[in-house]
């Protein structure tokens, strides 16, 4: 899906978090700006569609994807609990209940490393929050996260994070059948990459 014909399909629910994220998320989050929010939503449309969720699953999934990160607007180690209590004081006067919060809540929760999903929203969210990773634009994604991270005293040089990814990518695993056989095989391609197996 386009990014315009996405935000265009936003109910006010989603337009009153897209626009809280696009004004109040700092600059320096070079990775895990709104940017990253639509990349994640994007993906768990897709991997959705090929889930066969029903309507009202995917109204929450939509939600989750967008709330995910949105706890960075404050904080950012620990943002996803920011982000549940965010989604608890803004979602009921969008006339989400307290059980559709709390499903919310579990996805957004998922997505904290190291993952941990049990749902099939859960999931799915898991899997869209790190689709990149068998993506073509791996690497230049994670330059971004890189230079994020390096900024926040995570990491602090190209050796250092070149292990953490060779570290990353060996321990983790997609959830859903549409991630492993989409996303699955280039992942592994680039743990080979960086861990300079496929050098003569």
């Amino acid at each position: 899906m386009e990014k315009k014909s996405l935000l265009e399909s936003f109910s006010p629910a989603e337009q009153f978090i897209y626009q809280k994220l696009k004004k109040e998320v700092s600059a320096s989050l070079y990775y895990h700006g709104v940017h990253h929010t639509l990349d994640v939503l994007e993906a768990a449309l897709k991997i959705a569609e090929a889930e066969k969720i029903t309507k009202e699953e995917l109204r929450l999934l939509r939600i989750g994807a967008l709330y995910h990160d949105a706890g960075f607007i404050t904080i950012y180690k620990n943002h996803e609990e920011r982000g549940c209590e965010m989604a608890h004081e803004f979602l009921p006067s969008f006339g989400f209940t307290t059980p559709e919060i709390k499903v919310i809540c579990k996805m957004i929760m998922a997505t904290k490393l190291p993952q941990n999903a049990h749902s099939k929203l859960e999931k799915i969210i898991c899997d869209a929050d790190l689709d990149y990773l068998g993506r073509e634009d791996f690497y230049q994604t994670a330059e971004t996260l890189f230079s994020e991270l390096k900024k926040h005293s995570y990491v602090k040089d190209k050796e250092e994070w070149n292990e953490i990814q060779k570290s990353f990518l060996q321990k983790h695993t997609y959830y859903t059948s549409y991630s492993r056989e989409n996303r699955e095989p280039q992942k592994q391609i680039f743990l080979k990459e960086i861990s300079g197996n496929n050098k003569s």
